[in-house]
Order: structure tokens, then sequence, then C-alpha cells
């Protein structure tokens, strides 16, 4: 089967920031007199939206200032140890990306980060190269939290695609229960952290978009 687009997740696929998000949240939550180990992390953070995550880890209603004071709090440490690293793209997403461009395959990200984050990466990443900020779908506090496919659905409108056309690029388990759950056409998990993806073994599971089949697309 040939497929005719490509969606992408952003943090832990197409930017490889797992640690970095965990050191933060390390800093956050000893603050408050919480902890989560990474495993607890992977399995109940990555991949959703911060006022999901802040509402579970509290365990108390919060009102919109106090979530939207956490947020900013947490990414801002989040952004400070970014800005400690070079930040590289995932390894080979540079040249895959080219080839969908050269080769007019559509493609966007669809990502939990919320606004700061999102201008952030555009601010010191190289995605205006490929991406248009216009068609990035994020969390703007309307879009359903992973795993509700909501927001690969609309990444889906936004390249004009079906979902039995599209590869969806995933690393969280919310985010790769969200693209189940859309019904993409094939999904491939980035193991960027050494995770454990038991369970999706059904899938393949890359290190490297060098390791992605190019005759796979429709050209």
């Amino acid at each position: 089967m040939l497929f005719s687009g490509v969606i992408f997740d952003f943090n832990g696929t197409l930017f490889w920031d797992t640690k970095l998000h965990n050191k933060a949240w390390d800093i956050f939550l000893t603050k408050y007199n919480l902890h989560l180990s990474d495993e607890d992390k992977f399995l109940k953070m990555h991949g959703k939206n911060n006022k999901d995550i802040f509402l579970s880890i509290f365990d108390k209603p919060l009102s919109d200032d106090e979530i939207q004071s956490f947020i900013l709090e947490k990414e801002g440490l989040y952004q400070e140890l970014c800005l400690q690293t070079e930040m590289p793209l995932a390894p080979g997403a540079s040249d895959f990306l080219d080839f969908l461009k050269e080769n007019n395959i559509p493609f966007t990200i669809a990502t939990a980060s919320g606004k700061e984050n999102l201008d952030f990466y555009f601010k010191h990443l190289p995605l205006t190269k490929w991406f248009d900020y216009d068609k990035v779908v994020y969390n703007n506090g309307k879009i359903k939290g992973k795993p509700d496919p909501q927001i690969y659905q609309i990444a889906m409108s936004v390249i004009n695609k079906n979902p039995e056309d599209i590869i969806i690029f995933e690393d969280a388990i919310a985010g790769l229960q969200a693209a189940r759950n859309a019904k993409a056409g094939k999904i491939i998990v980035v193991d960027s952290n050494d995770d454990n993806y038991t369970g999706w073994t059904n899938c393949q599971i890359i290190k490297s978009f060098d390791e992605v089949d190019r005759t796979q697309f429709d050209k």
C-alpha cells in the first residue's frame, strides 16, 4: 500500500527532548513536593496536554489562571534547558523532510505542545524550511488531548488527506493511541528514549528517520 501524506508528533519524535522535559518536570515537581518516575512520566504524561497533566498530578480542581501559571513555570524551565543544548532535530529528520518536500508529499505537525513552546521551536529550530506555522496543529486550549483522535483528525484535514492515506510518526503511548483512534493508514513508532513499547510490536519501530522506506510513498 502506498501513502500520500505524513503527520508528525513533535516532542520525542522530530525533536528528541524527552530527557529535557523529564528534567524540567523533576525540578517543577520537587518544588511542589511531588514525584513521578521517568516511567510514570512516559505512561501518564508524555503526549498529553498540559492542562490534563496538571489536573492529574495535583489531583484537585485548579482554576484556569492557576493552570496557565503552572504551564508557564514548567515550560520556562524546559526552554532554559533546551537553550543549554545544541537542539538538533531527530536523526535523519532533515533528509526525510527534504524528501517529502522534494516529492510534494503533504505533511504537517500535530503536537500537544502549547503556543508558548511552538513559538519557541520556530524561533530556535530551522522549522520554516519545511513547515508552515499556520498549518501546524497544536494545543490551543480547544482541542481534546491525546489519546483522543481529534488533533490527528484536524491535521488530516489540514493536509487534505483521508486517514488511510496517512503515516503518523509518534513516540508517546497517548499519541500512539490517538493515531490508532484516528484510523491512520500506518503508524511508525519513534523510539527516541529507549522506552517500553510492549503492545506496539505490530508497528515499525525506528531509531532514525533514515530507516523509513521511501518506496511506500505515492510520489
